[in-house]
């Protein structure tokens, strides 16, 4: 069998206000939209991932999501001006990525990520 996919959903009050938070910050466009679910995408095709953790790495709650993003510093920059609640800063981390991460409107824990180059 063959994974294609793994679509994430989350449970909000407010489809609105949680879309807005994810086009705002990421550029993400609606893909579908039934009023009661809208499923965003970036156009991008990635492989499927899943990971499982007990921890989100230098003593971190584990992340709802991680996003990785072309360019960390520039969505750290959209994220502080667009006002969101930065949970932990901007860091180079030991393994290899630099990250942070901010909380969307559902609560949702996400780790914002690159690789730098």
């Amino acid at each position: 069998m063959t994974v294609r996919r793994i679509v994430a959903n989350i449970d909000a009050e407010s489809v609105n206000a949680v879309r807005k938070f994810y086009v705002d910050l990421f550029g993400l466009k609606a893909v579908m939209d039934h009023g009661w679910i809208v499923t965003l995408a970036s156009g991008q095709t990635a492989s499927v991932q899943l990971s499982i953790a007990t921890e989100g790495g230098s003593g971190t709650p584990v992340p709802d999501f991680s996003i990785e993003v072309e360019d960390v510093d520039a969505a750290y920059a959209r994220a502080k001006a667009l006002g969101h609640d930065i949970i932990y800063d901007l860091t180079n981390e030991p393994w290899g990525v630099r990250r942070f991460y901010v909380r969307d409107p559902a609560g949702k824990l996400l780790n914002i990520l690159s690789h730098p180059n």
